[in-house]
């Protein structure tokens, strides 16, 4: 029988070759899954976080750019990495608008709920003993 069928095309094909198509359909599913989780995971947790305003400083600011090859176009994200009072530093994606405005050596108070940040109010003297 000449079905010319897409489920006859895997009637055909041995099985060895259905095992590892369909390994690969159950990993390309599972990580899109697990992306989709994560993100709802992390804007859960953000939503759920309270919105807290700390005195810090601008230890340093890093780009990434990816795409870019071919026909594709590039993308940029903007960091900037803050550090407290008591030595921690935490790093927050920015916009662009923000990753400019804001120097290295920077002190000020940063806003954030969770993993977002929410602006960064520059005060000019160090309000903490930075030895």
């Amino acid at each position: 029988m000449n079905d010319p069928s897409f489920v006859s095309l895997f009637g055909d094909m041995p099985v060895f070759m259905q095992f590892f198509f369909a390994i690969i359909v159950i990993l390309i599913v599972g990580g899109i899954v697990t992306g989709v989780a994560k993100a709802v995971s992390t804007g859960l947790s953000n939503q759920a976080a309270e919105l807290l305003t700390e005195y810090c400083h601008i230890v340093s600011k890093r780009t990434r750019v990816s795409g870019g090859d071919g026909d594709s176009s590039a993308s940029t994200s903007y960091y900037i990495t803050f550090e407290f009072a008591n030595r921690s530093r935490t790093e927050f994606r920015v916009t662009p608008r923000d990753y400019g405005l804001l120097a290295e050596g920077d002190y000020g108070y940063l806003t954030f709920k969770g993993t977002r940040f929410k602006g960064f109010d520059r005060h000019e003297q160090n309000q903490y003993d930075s030895n």
